[in-house]
């Protein structure tokens, strides 16, 4: 489907592809809010069947398979929040995927360009796109939605906002949102209800051992439906570098480190440089690295050269995945960190070094994500790279009593001459540490 192609609201076509990738976009720029995408899958009443039929930042992965939300780039003047749908995958009880976006801090009015694409995700074929032009008070958008018929998926363009964000999106639903507003209004109606009931139930003595059972049985309802969805998201700035993972939620489980980036296409030269620069970048090599301190003394380092991935059940409690090349959203760089062992970790700093393919960070835009299992995700970007270094230090996270407080760094440091990334990370945060040459 080429441009000249673009879809009407109320539109549909078919979807041969086995998979797919949904890619939101939008165009960025001062005053312009950030969005998220999500997505819904629905059974035939038009609802979720649960709350785990929602899939969005802090639930990036249906238990299916079947929906993924990959994660968000920006390149030039544009951002894209990308969704991915193994159809093939997807539930016999699910008859509908909607295709959904939210503003985090203003309106869709202030949203220039903003468009859905379906592509096949096995050779990136444009299957559909819609453009969306009429959005003005909107906080939360249904772009698009993936559905059956006879067999077969089509997908259609919707354009239907609403003016009550992302909570007021997955409500409508039938999605269960976890806000302080809606906790605190039950809780003033709660007391006067208990009042009246204390007096009857000393009156009727014999009654106690029906109303006993009968007690119990309304707290064991709200457990059985499962905690409600949280929205919240943390993103840390010059002005607001830190946050506590405690006050977040995240204080067990796993905690996935990711780093994606992609290459500024945005070249001053032509001709022999252009060519030249596309190809350093083409090879560019990433190292998510991370250097820690355990509560015992223990110092050491994760990283790619020297094999040394770390272990998550037994010290250091921090495994990197495999090396990636590519900063791909889905991929990227990611290492985990076991916060069930928070107790055993004094502090944490993880960087990122060019192991090769460019000579510094210039030119390139990077997002960094942890997100805990329990808890908020927090992300942040780093700031553009105006010296030639090839080693950043990205988050320091600190055992602050119990609490593993993460602070923002996007800091570029700038290795003397014969000197290594990692002994100069070592240097500026005091490691003290012994570093012998490494490969991979």
């Amino acid at each position: 489907m080429g441009a000249d192609m673009t879809m009407s609201k109320g539109s549909n076509v078919p979807v041969p592809a086995p998979a797919v990738r949904i890619e939101l976009g939008w165009g960025s720029g001062a005053g312009v809010p950030d969005a998220d995408a999500s997505a819904l899958l629905l059974s035939s009443s038009g609802k979720v069947r649960s709350d785990a039929d929602f899939v969005f930042y802090n639930q990036p992965a249906h238990s299916s398979g079947a929906v993924r939300h990959e994660g968000k780039t920006t390149s030039g003047a544009g951002v894209t929040d990308v969704l991915s749908v193994d159809l093939a995958r997807v539930e016999p009880g699910i008859e509908t995927v909607v295709l959904a976006a939210s503003a985090d801090g203003g309106t869709f009015g202030q949203v220039p360009g903003l468009y859905i694409r379906v592509l096949d995700a096995s050779n990136g074929a444009e299957l559909a796109r819609y453009d969306s032009a009429d959005a003005t008070v909107e906080t939360a958008f249904v772009l698009g939605e993936l559905y059956r018929r006879q067999g077969a998926w089509k997908f259609r363009a919707v354009g239907q906002g609403y003016g009550s964000g992302l909570e007021g999106l997955a409500t409508d639903y039938g999605i269960s949102v976890d806000e302080p507003q809606q906790a605190a209004a039950p809780a003033p109606m709660a007391p006067p209800a208990p009042a009246p009931a204390p007096p009857p139930a000393p009156v009727a003595p014999p009654a106690p051992v029906a109303q006993q059972p009968a007690a119990p049985a309304p707290p064991q309802a709200p457990p059985a439906a499962a905690a409600p969805v949280r929205l919240t998201k943390v993103t840390l700035t010059k002005d607001a570098p830190s946050v506590s993972l405690t006050k977040q939620g995240g204080t067990s489980g796993g905690m996935r480190v990711n780093l994606n980036w992609e290459v500024r296409k945005q070249f001053k030269g032509w001709g022999a440089k252009l060519g030249r620069a596309v190809a350093m970048h083409a090879d560019l090599d990433l190292d998510l690295c991370a250097l820690y301190e355990l509560a015992d003394g223990r110092k050491g380092v994760v990283q790619a050269l020297g094999n040394a991935f770390g272990a998550l059940n037994q010290p250091p409690y921090i495994l990197l995945d495999g090396d990636d090349r590519t900063g791909a959203v889905a991929t990227g760089e990611n290492l985990t960190i076991n916060l069930d062992h928070i107790k055993d970790f004094r502090r944490i700093v993880i960087f990122v070094t060019i192991y090769e393919g460019a000579r510094s960070f210039a030119d390139l835009n990077a997002t960094v994500t942890l997100q805990p299992q329990h808890g908020a995700p927090v992300e942040f970007s780093l700031d553009e790279c105006t010296v030639p270094s090839t080693v950043c230090a990205l988050a320091l996270l600190t055992n602050n009593g119990g609490d593993l407080v993460v602070q923002r760094e996007a800091r570029y440091l700038v290795p003397d001459r014969g000197v290594s990334p990692q002994r100069t990370m070592d240097h500026a945060y005091g490691w003290g540490m012994n570093w012998t040459p490494g490969r991979k």
